[in-house]
């Protein structure tokens, strides 16, 4: 009998690569990019420690798809995205980039459980139009390794990025 593992990692871990691959080699069968830590504010007046939920919106896709994007391929695992998730569109790039699963908490909560339809809809839809038959088909093709320009998930091409704006 085995009891498949995900470990939880935080966006803030030096040598992520390694370390994801360190994981899969210990056992690991996934892993989650990204966990989101309780950030408590201050009130200055009342001088307390607050709590303020704060929902996260579709730009912050973008950390854990570049990561995903980078480690698919090269670390036997599978990935499930979380943080930042909103749409149809949300999910098909966090499929391309190579993630198997990903969460939709805040938008279940901004908008409610029906919502889960609709975004099932936006998948099928830009799907039919795109001819994929299966999230399989999909799955990885925008990774690092699969696209024509992986210098585009590098440090590097920040300094390109910003001459062109």
């Amino acid at each position: 009998m085995s009891i498949p593992l995900a470990v939880k990692l935080s966006p803030f871990i030096t040598a992520l690569p390694n370390f994801a691959r360190r994981l899969a080699e210990a056992g690991a069968d996934g892993l989650v990019l990204f966990n989101r830590f309780y950030q408590p504010d201050f009130d200055l007046e009342k001088l307390e420690v607050v709590s303020n939920l704060v929902l996260s919106n579709s730009n912050e896709i973008r950390l854990p798809l570049r990561w995903i994007a980078i480690l698919y391929g090269r670390v036997p695992a599978e990935f499930a995205m979380t943080g930042g998730v909103h749409t149809g569109l949300d999910v098909l790039k966090a499929m391309m980039a190579g993630a198997s699963v990903t969460t939709i908490a805040s938008e279940f909560l901004h908008k409610g459980p029906s919502r889960v339809k609709e975004i099932l809809d936006e998948i099928t839809v830009w799907m039919e139009e795109h001819e994929y038959s299966s999230v399989l088909q999909m799955k990885g093709s925008m990774s690092q390794q699969a696209v024509a320009e992986p210098a585009a998930f590098e440090r590097v091409n920040y300094m390109k990025v910003l001459s062109s704006y």
